[in-house]
């Protein structure tokens, strides 16, 4: 999406800050980013929070892990499980809003790692299990090393937004973004080509 986006706009900087990953949305309001993607819309002045594609919370164990032979997961069955999270607030976790607060269900132990790359790493050793996006585990669903299962019989589905300025909504580039932000991971969900 970022490399279509930087043709069109070449004059548009680009650049992504890790480092603000989990405290955006104050850098957004102090215009130090100019985009935020969120599963939380919140109401903030002056930001705007568009909506650009649903996605489904899934958890993910070692291949060998019991849970693995279960066709869904549900909250209970993470009460004796170390489940690895991003070092966020549990409100902005989708595994504790959706499924273990709401079912009043504590992990054994819950464990903080910031990069997706390391959760994957401890659960596919056995360290623990994990609840991540379907859009964030896409590229290697093919992994021998674990497996992913629905949360619930039904499955959950969530929203990613991108919290904009609001004053920033009618820029070109701005709107363009969007759009790409909107067309290109529905089309990868589908398997869709992306035309460069």
């Amino acid at each position: 999406m970022l490399e279509r986006f930087r043709k069109s706009w070449p004059e548009v900087d680009i650049d992504i800050r890790p480092g603000l990953a989990f405290d955006a949305l104050p850098a957004l309001q102090a215009e130090e980013v100019d985009v935020v993607i969120s599963s939380d819309p919140e109401t903030l002045d002056g930001i705007a929070f568009r909506p650009l594609f649903d996605y489904e919370p899934v958890f993910v164990a070692a291949a060998g892990h019991p849970l693995a032979t279960k066709p869904f997961v549900e909250a209970e069955d993470l009460r004796d499980e170390t489940l690895i999270t991003y070092p966020v607030e549990r409100t902005r976790l989708d595994v504790f809003t959706e499924l273990l607060t709401p079912a009043r269900v504590e992990p054994r132990a819950v464990r903080q790692v910031e990069l997706t790359a390391v959760i994957l790493l401890l659960v596919a050793s056995g360290r623990g299990v994990a609840v991540l996006p379907d859009w964030v585990l896409r590229e290697s669903r093919a992994s021998t090393d674990y497996v992913t299962r629905p949360l619930t019989e039904t499955g959950l589905t969530k929203r990613l937004y991108a919290a904009i300025r609001a004053e920033d909504g009618d820029k070109p580039y701005m709107a363009h973004l969007l759009r790409l932000a909107r067309e290109i991971p529905v089309r990868m969900q589908r398997r869709e080509p992306v035309a460069g």
